[in-house]
């Protein structure tokens, strides 16, 4: 059952499917020549959205939408420089701290790149910065976004692996943090050694208190979000309806950019990236049904227990399984498929499935910057108008930090599990 699973699935990839179409009619396939039970489409399908944590996915989708058609990217982008602009690859350094700020709103790298994208390459490129230098910053610098809170891949894996979706949100604020730091030193060496340029802007006093409290507003949306899961008050479905209403305030009411076109510009995107991110939950959940009813996650469990019991041996054979997924399959597909299948033998081996899911993440999270399906490289090539392979060899160097990033998630748990264990008992 599972040979002819995964041989569909296979095959439907190659002819051109979409993910989703291919999860989906394989599975339909299987439980059809199986004589399983046809009723089993529309159930597990509809059981796998009845999920309340994923009701703050298309919140938080909304969120970043409204806020981007509210001017938020361009005050947070011309704020961050006047701070730091003028050290030596400056622009750069501001890419990286706008990210990390925005993704406070976002939670999707795709979402990074398409709002602050454009932005950062063309700033570079201004300032005489390598198309592939200025790339390779652009998609590194937008992995953050899906480690930090409000992640939309942890909240997937939450539900995927039924684990505290608010604990998961905040467990990705101190990598998320380390990827920021780790991403700065080497613009900082790169810097040095190859003489990137500093920034044009010459801002006094006066000029950067006035930006700062034109931003103020946008500054204060992630610190909201963040806030709210840190209270203990609010849920991430609950975060997410705040930050909706606090967006539509200050984009009708502070910046006064949202009109009724754009806000229905921002709807729009949002149910169709809405409807992206389910149609692959739901067809994800008939291809791990598929593979439960086969035996495959308790077979899985076994191999890996058979392999080793030492929860450090079984994270760095799982982040080698990851990274070669990552480079072939979707990152939201490859958690509602995978998760399910080695959560419960690395929980069962000692690893907290806390650490685990921002280990998982981030490991896919690297894959979008890896050929052939890294779908951050597409976004940028299509952004910044350059060939794929000048984009793969600009993030090339990139790949440094974000690795050992990777290995610190994984050597040290307490990055992951301090934060969430202080706050939440």
């Amino acid at each position: 059952m599972t040979l002819l699973l995964l041989g569909l699935f296979l095959g439907l990839l190659l002819v051109g499917a979409p993910i989703a179409v291919a999860m989906g009619l394989s599975a339909a396939v299987v439980i059809l020549t199986h004589h399983l039970p046809v009723a089993v489409l529309a159930q597990r399908s509809v059981n796998a959205l009845d999920s309340s944590p994923l009701l703050a996915v298309p919140l938080f989708i909304f969120a970043a939408n409204l806020l981007n058609a509210a001017g938020v990217t361009g005050h947070l982008f011309q704020l961050i420089r006047l701070l730091v602009g003028r050290i030596r690859g400056g622009v750069a350094q501001v890419s990286v701290l706008v990210n990390l700020v925005f993704s406070g709103i976002s939670g999707a790298a795709l979402a990074d790149i398409g709002a602050l994208g454009s932005i950062q390459m063309r700033m570079m490129r201004e300032q005489g910065y390598r198309d592939e230098f200025a790339a390779g910053v652009t998609m590194a610098a937008a992995t953050i976004g899906p480690i930090f809170p409000p992640s939309i891949p942890i909240i997937i894996f939450a539900a995927a692996a039924n684990v505290s979706a608010v604990k998961l949100l905040l467990a990705g604020i101190v990598p998320a943090l380390i990827i920021a730091v780790l991403l700065m030193l080497q613009i900082a060496v790169t810097a040095r050694l190859k003489g990137l340029p500093r920034d044009a802007v010459r801002p006094d006093l006066k000029e950067i208190a006035r930006t700062f409290l034109v931003s103020l507003p946008a500054l204060l949306a992630p610190v909201l979000l963040i806030g709210g899961l840190l209270s203990g008050y609010f849920g991430p479905t609950e975060v997410a309806g705040v930050t909706v209403a606090y967006a539509l305030a200050i984009g009708s009411l502070v910046y006064r950019q949202l009109t009724w076109r754009s806000l229905l510009a921002a709807a729009r995107e949002t149910v169709e990236a809405t409807a992206s991110v389910l149609f692959i939950v739901a067809a994800a959940a008939l291809f791990a049904w598929v593979l439960t009813v086969d035996r495959v996650p308790a077979n899985a469990s076994g191999f890996l227990l058979g392999l080793s019991r030492d929860p450090l041996v079984l994270l760095l054979i799982l982040n080698g399984l990851l990274l070669v997924v990552g480079m072939v399959l979707e990152s939201l597909a490859a958690i509602l498929i995978i998760a399910p299948i080695v959560t419960p033998a690395l929980v069962a081996a000692g690893v907290d499935p806390i650490q685990l899911g921002v280990v998982f993440v981030l490991n896919l999270m690297i894959g979008l910057l890896t050929p052939p399906v890294g779908m951050s490289l597409y976004m940028v090539a299509i952004v910044a108008k350059l060939p794929l392979h000048r984009v793969v060899v600009g993030v090339l160097p990139f790949l440094i930090p974000l690795l050992l990033s990777l290995l610190v998630v994984t050597l040290v748990p307490a990055v992951a599990t301090w934060l969430p264990n202080l706050v939440i008992k």
